[in-house]
C-alpha cells in the first residue's frame, strides 16, 4: 500500500495529489494520542485496573512514500484501471468530471457502485451501516466492493467455449 496526499484534480490522465500526507499523518497522531489520554485519565479517575501499553503510543518512523510523497500519478503507465474513493472527513467531487453525482454534487451508488464504469465509493456515511465512514466498519462495505469488481473482471475475461482458440 502506498499513501498519497489528497487529490487536487485529473489533468492528461494523471491524478494531482497535494503535498498535504505528512501534516495530515500527524493531526491523526496527535487525535489519536489525544484520544488515549482521554482514556487513560478515565481510568486513573475510576481507579480501573487496567494492564498498561505502552507500545500503543508507538509512532514508526515515515515511510518513503511520507518523506518523498507522490505528486503526480499516471493512472495508465501505473496501470490502475479503477479507483475506490475513500473520502474521509469532508467530500468535494467538484473534480470527477462523470454522470456519477446528484444535483448537489453528491454520489449516486447502490452499495458503493455508481453507474459509471469503473468509479466506486467507499466510506460514505451510511453507505450500508453506522460503521460505513469509520476505519473499524468500513470493511464490510470494502469487501462487497471488492468482491463486485473481482465479479466484473471474472465477466469481462469470459471467453465462450466456442469463441477459444483451439490451438
Amino acid at each position: 500500500m502506498t499513501l498519497v496526499g489528497r487529490t487536487e484534480g485529473f489533468r492528461d490522465g494523471k491524478l494531482v495529489l497535494a503535498a498535504d500526507l505528512a501534516r495530515n499523518l500527524a493531526k491523526g497522531d496527535a487525535d489519536y494520542l489525544a484520544i488515549l489520554d482521554e482514556a487513560d485519565a478515565y481510568v486513573a479517575r475510576n481507579g480501573l485496573d487496567l494492564p498498561e501499553e505502552p507500545e500503543a503510543r508507538d509512532i514508526l518512523a515515515d515511510p518513503e512514500c511520507v518523506s518523498d510523497p507522490i505528486l503526480e500519478l499516471d493512472l495508465a503507465k501505473a496501470g490502475i484501471t479503477s479507483i475506490i474513493w475513500a473520502t474521509g472527513y469532508s467530500a468535494g467531487y467538484g473534480w470527477l468530471k462523470v454522470n456519477a453525482l446528484d444535483g448537489n454534487g453528491r454520489p449516486v451508488h447502490q452499495r458503493g457502485i455508481s453507474s459509471e464504469p469503473g468509479i466506486y465509493f467507499l466510506g460514505l456515511p451510511w453507505q450500508t451501516r453506522r460503521g460505513s465512514s469509520f476505519i473499524w466498519g468500513v470493511w464490510h462495505d470494502a469487501r462487497y466492493l471488492a468482491d463486485h469488481i473481482a465479479k466484473q473482471r471474472a465477466y469481462l475475461a469470459y471467453k465462450p467455449a466456442a469463441l477459444r482458440s483451439t490451438s
